[in-house]
């Protein structure tokens, strides 16, 4: 045993050393708040209640309000204007007594008196398009907002209400005690922009060569805002960006539009039998069973045949759903239109896309397959996809509301198109079909938190790229062995992260006022989740912690706090320190190598070694040195390369203390000693990942937690005993961190060529 204490005051009075003599030069410094990268988000977090608990979870007093339509609504074909009645039956789930309600009124965000065009800045450029000239000065504002013609009790009485631009106050006869319903009439019409030319999440597209409309229709009729146990009224205005927060509800929507018109849209159609032909009908039948392929239900020979006549009868088609939070539907006489079958769960579920000639052959071949693999993998993730269908529709832009999405990507005359047309469309499908969980289920606050369905789609849509790149192989092209997602790989956001911090907000922020919006609410939060699931929880903790989140929150108004106590809640990881780093700052990673110091390991004591013992009182021959390169002493225990084992003060401990049984479990005796110092010049905490090349070309990584910043936020030291000799290390060998600059990333440093050299030999050669 006194061989074994002297080795250990060896290592005792070295750090003492090394610590008393740094105690003693070290300044006193003021107290200071705890700015620990890894303090708790109590600060950050809302105090839990019966309403929502610390878990995450909904708590016992969790209420939501319920809003009921009961609509007749009817296109103007010729003239492109909308015409509404609705009936708006309002329940109070609340604990607290409502004396008025607020309704949205989005559409008058294109009112001629609108005040979004002038919160944005603008200037004059040296030179600009014909087309931006008209439009930016000589272009009157044309009127798009609502014309409320009345707001009416079931009983036909006017009810009092107050306009302020988005939004409509409208005054209760008298105050709405818990559970109590109330009923009201809005009478409404509109005129539709061209979403082409004007902008806008939905409207019509014109197509001058036949002189049709195709309408993707949404926000088109008032709805209910959203009142809850966090902020009560959501009455946030709509400045144009940010979404929209909706309470759930049932509707039962009757649309009157030409008779030669193909509509579908959120809910069952009721009358199918009555609006559809035989052949349809028929058609249709097959679909139901039809679970590898698509069905047409309209052609295209027979949609070209209808776009060249215009009936001047009408139709109407009635749909009606129960348990969404909003409505959106697309109708025109160029629709093209399949559909197939897609098991889920103990369940058929409809997967369908409508489009017109020019989305051929691309939305042909691949839109509805894209629907049925999308269904699969955010079901997956989640939970069974809850409704009964799930609808495409070929549109110039990419918009989501329940059961149906519009979708962009568009061949050329000829009918070619590009990779970047065919991955654009298939991805903007999974994208917007995706948004049937986050956030039409999943029902968070668009309007305040605009990751919270678009980064948490994102994330998952990039999950079902990758799943569909697998199922469907044809549709990579020559050069791809897996889809080629933009988003959720680290790598991907380096660029955005290491950017000028004068334009980064936090994730944290209200969409309106975030700079490069789709990196800010899209990009980084998918990458970060996509960091939590291969590099920190691994995909086992990860998805079932994000599952658990699905379920607990599926048809709920869930907050950020929900999602990030239940990611923790249900894996027994502590994330506040992620959470914190990636969604409340814009700090970035940068994590390199400092320095790697050798050392050769020998009894044999040197002059500082000697001045040690006798300082501690030790005998100097019993020690064991550690000696770097360098200093006194290293080329001659470097040239024994002794492994630690064979040193006599070492070999009489263990032979002393070991059983022959327990010698064999030893790890190989190492003869080789480093000390590489990481330092972190990026403010972002995030877990060490190191790979060590040893001379006889094997490999070994290891991933130390991020918690081995805890002590020091700006380097940390590792020892590494081995008994092979290291010829190379690697910070993050596979890019898994997002980390903004990999020139600190190798031991011994790469000399990189710079990009004017590159360039420069490149025309040279």
């Amino acid at each position: 045993m006194k061989i074994f204490k002297y080795f250990l005051f060896a290592l005792l009075f070295i750090s003492a050393s090394s610590f008393a003599q740094n105690e003693e030069k070290q300044e006193r410094k003021p107290g200071h708040t705890n700015q620990n990268k890894f303090k708790q988000l109590y600060d950050e977090f809302a105090t839990p209640n019966m309403f929502r608990t610390g878990s995450g979870a909904p708590g016992p007093a969790y209420y939501q309000q319920q809003a009921d339509y009961k609509m007749d609504i009817e296109i103007d074909d010729e003239n492109a204007r909308l015409f509404g009645n609705e009936t708006i039956t309002y329940t109070n789930n609340s604990p607290d007594e409502l004396t008025y309600l607020w309704v949205q009124l989005d559409q008058n965000m294109r009112a001629e008196d609108s005040k979004t065009p002038l919160i944005s800045g603008s200037g004059i450029s040296p030179a600009t398009s014909s087309s931006r000239a008209v439009s930016s000065y000589l272009k009157e504002p044309l009127d798009r907002g609502f014309n409320i013609e009345h707001v009416r009790d079931v009983n036909g009485k006017d009810l009092p209400y107050m306009i302020n631009r988005t939004m409509m106050r409208v005054e209760l006869p008298k105050a709405m005690k818990t559970g109590d319903k109330f009923s009201f009439k809005i009478k409404w019409n509109y005129n539709i922009n061209n979403h082409v030319t004007e902008g806008g999440r939905s409207g019509y597209e014109y197509f001058e060569e036949n002189d049709n409309k195709i309408y993707v229709i949404a926000q088109f009729y008032p709805r209910m805002a959203v009142y809850n146990d966090v902020e009560g009224w959501q009455n946030s205005q709509f400045w144009g960006r940010d979404e929209f927060a909706l309470p759930f509800g049932d509707f039962d929507v009757n649309i009157t539009v030409p008779a030669d018109h193909i509509l579908d849209g959120t809910g069952y159609l009721t009358n199918r039998e009555e609006v559809f032909t035989k052949e349809m009908m028929k058609r249709y039948k097959q679909a139901k069973k039809s679970y590898d392929k698509p069905v047409m239900i309209v052609t295209q020979a027979e949609a070209e045949k209808t776009e060249k006549t215009k009936s001047k009868k009408k139709k109407t088609w009635k749909l009606s759903a129960q348990m969404v939070r909003d409505f959106g539907f697309a109708t025109s006489r160029k629709f093209l239109w399949d559909m197939m079958a897609v098991k889920i769960g103990d369940k058929d579920v409809m997967a369908v896309s409508m489009y017109s000639k020019e989305g051929n052959p691309l939305w042909e071949q691949w839109s509805t397959k894209a629907v049925a693999s999308t269904l699969k993998s955010y079901s997956r993730m989640t939970f069974d996809y809850p409704y009964h269908k799930a609808i495409s529709v070929h549109a110039p832009m990419g918009m989501e509301y329940p059961m149906i999405c519009y979708n962009f990507g568009r061949p050329d005359k000829d009918g070619n198109y590009s990779d970047r047309t065919k991955y654009g469309m298939i991805s903007v499908i999974i994208h917007e079909v995706g948004h049937n969980f986050f956030p039409m289920i999943v029902n968070s606050d668009e309007r305040q938190w605009t990751w919270m369905d678009e980064g948490l789609n994102t994330f998952v849509q990039y999950v079902a790229e990758q799943d569909f790149g697998e199922w469907y192989p044809k549709a990579l092209s020559k050069g791809h062995d897996k889809y080629p997602s933009r988003r959720g790989p680290a790598k991907n956001i380096v660029r955005y992260m290491g950017g000028n911090q004068d334009f980064i907000a936090p994730i944290m922020t209200k969409g309106l006022n975030t700079y490069q919006f789709g990196s800010n609410a899209y990009s980084k939060p998918a990458t970060g989740l996509n960091i939590l699931r291969e590099t920190i929880m691994g995909r086992d903790l990860f998805d079932y912690s994000f599952r658990e989140y699905a379920n607990r929150w599926m048809f709920k108004h869930p907050t950020p706090e929900d999602f990030f106590r239940t990611m923790e809640d249900a894996s027994a990881v502590d994330l506040d320190w992620f959470w914190r780093g990636w969604f409340y700052t814009t700090d970035y990673t940068d994590i390199g190598i400092k320095e790697v110091k050798k050392f050769a390991v020998t009894n044999t004591p040197n002059e500082n070694g000697k001045k040690l013992a006798e300082r501690y009182n030790r005998d100097p021959n019993s020690l064991v040195y550690f000696i770097e390169e360098g200093e006194e002493g290293y080329d001659d225990a470097s040239k024994n390369n002794a492994s630690i084992e064979d040193l006599p003060t070492v070999k009489e401990y263990i032979m002393d203390n070991f059983t022959a049984e327990e010698r064999k479990t030893m790890k190989k005796s190492p003869k080789y000693f480093y000390q590489v110092t990481f330092d972190k010049p990026g403010g972002l905490v995030m877990p060490l990942i190191v790979e060590y090349t040893y001379e006889d070309g094997t490999k070994e990584k290891i991933t130390y937690p991020a918690q081995v910043w805890r002590l020091n936020d700006k380097e940390v030291s590792k020892a590494i005993a081995s008994d092979k000799k290291i010829v190379s290390i690697m910070v993050d060998p596979d890019l898994e961190t997002a980390d903004v600059d990999t020139s600190n990333n190798s031991w011994p440093s790469e000399v990189k060529e710079s990009d004017f050299n590159k360039f420069k030999n490149k025309v040279k050669n």
